[in-house]
Order: C-alpha cells, then sequence, then structure tokens
C-alpha cells in the first residue's frame, strides 16, 4: 500500500462522461484526488484523469463493471494501494436501454438494469463501508447515490425498469443512512432530472431533453455542472447534518 494521500480521495463510478466526469473535474479543482471507473472507453475515462491531473491532483481510472462484486473488490483494491484512502464515493454508474413499453420489454435487459443501477451501488458501498466506517478503524466519509427523477415520475412509455431500479436505489439510500449514521459515514442522494447528457442516446433518442423542456418549470435542461455541484455540497462538511435525504436537481419537475 502506498503512502496515504494527504488529500481526500473521491471514487466516481461510471466518471468518464456526462454527470460522472463533470463531478470528477469539479473535485479536482475542489482539492480531492480522483478515482473513477469506467465500463468501456478507455480514451474518455483517461481524458477526465488527464483533466485532474492538469489541476493538480493525483488520479485513477480503472475499467471496472459495478454490477461484478469481483471487479468492484478489485476497484477498491487498487485505490488501496493507490491512494490508501478512501472519503466520498460517488454512486453515478448506470445505464438504460432503448424507449420500450413493459409488454416489450426483455428479462435479459432488466436483469442487468437492475444490477447496475441498484445492486451495483451496493456492492461499492459495501467496499466503502469496510474501509470508512468506525468500526473498521475508519475515519468515517460520505457515499452519495445518483438517482433519476424518473423514480418519482416512473417514465412511463419509455423506462419503467430504469425508474423502477432508481426507486430501489432510494430504498436503499434510506435504509443505508440509518444503518451506519453512527458510524461516521453519511449517505444522501441527488435526483437529477432532464439533464444535456449522452445517455439519452442510449435510450434511442439524443435530442430528448429538447423536446420535453417546456415540461420543465424552469424552461432549459441542465447541465452536468449543475448536478456535479449538488453532488460535491452533499460530500463536503458544509452538509455534515444531513443524511438519508434527496436533493432534486430538476429544474423544478
Amino acid at each position: 500500500m502506498s503512502v496515504p494521500s494527504s488529500s481526500p480521495l473521491i471514487l466516481i463510478t461510471g466518471g468518464s462522461r456526462g454527470m460522472g466526469a463533470a463531478t470528477a473535474r469539479l473535485a479536482a479543482a475542489r482539492g480531492y484526488d480522483v478515482a473513477l471507473s469506467y465500463l468501456a472507453n478507455e480514451q474518455a475515462a483517461q481524458s477526465v484523469a488527464d483533466d485532474v491531473r492538469r489541476l493538480g491532483q493525483r488520479a485513477l481510472a480503472m475499467q471496472a463493471d459495478s454490477a461484478d462484486p469481483e471487479q468492484v473488490a478489485r476497484l477498491f483494491a487498487a485505490i488501496d494501494d493507490s491512494f490508501g484512502r478512501i472519503d466520498v464515493l460517488v454512486n453515478n454508474a448506470a445505464m438504460l436501454d432503448r424507449q420500450s413499453r413493459l409488454e416489450d420489454l426483455g428479462y435479459a435487459r432488466m436483469q442487468r438494469v437492475f444490477a447496475v443501477n441498484a445492486i451495483g451501488p451496493m456492492l461499492c458501498a459495501q467496499q466503502a463501508l469496510r474501509r470508512m466506517a468506525y468500526r473498521y478503524q475508519g475515519r468515517g466519509g460520505a457515499v452519495v447515490n445518483i438517482s433519476s427523477a424518473s423514480a418519482r415520475l416512473g417514465s412511463p412509455n419509455e423506462y419503467v425498469d430504469y425508474a423502477a431500479s432508481k426507486g430501489a436505489l432510494e430504498t436503499f439510500t434510506t435504509g443505508f443512512a440509518k444503518e451506519v449514521a453512527r458510524e461516521g459515514i453519511r449517505v444522501n442522494c441527488v435526483r437529477p432530472g432532464h439533464i444535456y447528457t449522452e445517455m439519452h442516446a442510449s435510450g434511442g433518442e439524443p435530442d430528448r431533453v429538447n423536446r420535453v423542456r417546456e415540461s420543465i418549470p424552469m424552461g432549459r435542461g441542465g447541465q452536468p455542472e449543475e448536478v456535479a455541484r449538488a453532488v460535491l455540497w452533499l460530500a463536503s462538511e458544509e452538509a455534515s447534518f444531513i443524511t438519508g435525504t434527496f436533493l432534486d436537481v430538476t429544474g423544478g419537475k
């Protein structure tokens, strides 16, 4: 194991693009060392890591499927070796598939959506707990789960499987927050609304935010950096008496 870093360490799953990448860059600007995981796009992940280094912080970009317990364990072992600490976990990795009604959803798709969006964050939180909690001689820490306004709205006729998986993540947030509240770990959740990210292309409609923006009270979609600011506030000491809560970043929707 390396000598523990003097800077706090934030791990962002799915950190190669969109809200994850924005959070990584902002975290580095605020003095965090950054570890980020990615599923497939190594070039994008390394580009984010390079941005972190240009801001004067240490970075680790590592391929890991957050729904695979062995890969998650290797990710955290690499963090132990490289940084010797973890202070913040951002469970950002997520997936959705093409817009479909329920009767057209295949079982394999539903399994994968729940594995990535609900089980993956639990696996990562399990590893973080063993490093953060007082009973494991940890210093405490913060976990921020990235849900979605779809957990409230249901995403009918588009992806009810994705919405349901995010609902599961929110239930986990509530239970886990209470479970570790006296272990020095705060657990909160951010609910982004319609944000300009690449994920909408996975659903088959890259321009979706522009299509629905008139339904947003503020009349526009959000930017990844606006979500990143909410995440880092919840992770910071400014939110020291906040746990088990949900912060909507939705423009009022």
